[in-house]
């Protein structure tokens, strides 16, 4: 079963993504900053980044560099409102990163996460 490492600062948006996700048939780990899941991911190796861009402590995008400079197999997918404007050039995401752009239906999450595994 596919390890999902999921970062999103508003509760209840993260609990909607952890329950759409588990019963998706994931494992979801799940923290409501950067900074605590960068922590696990040092301990633990996981399929996929699911995270937001806009957080305190650690922000998705730096979270997201950090992480895939731990494990440069780990896929990422950043959720956010922002999305237009947040993975500019000089915000060194990963180049491979995907966006699904708020609001989104939670099946579109998971169809996206799917095809992310996938690739």
């Amino acid at each position: 079963m596919p390890k999902i490492l999921l970062a999103e600062d508003d509760n209840d948006m993260r609990g909607f993504l952890v329950r759409a996700l588990a019963n998706a048939g994931y494992e979801v780990v799940s923290f409501d900053n950067g900074k605590s899941a960068f922590d696990r991911l040092r301990e633990e190796s996981f399929e996929l980044l699911l995270t937001d861009i806009v957080m305190p402590e650690m922000d998705g995008i730096e979270l997201a560099r950090r992480a895939t400079e731990l494990d440069p197999d780990l896929k990422v997918v950043f959720i956010t409102g922002f999305a237009a404007v947040a993975l500019n050039a000089a915000a060194q995401a990963p180049k491979d990163a995907k966006i699904l752009s708020k609001p989104f239906h939670l099946k579109d999450l998971v169809n996206e996460v799917e095809r992310v595994l996938a690739a």
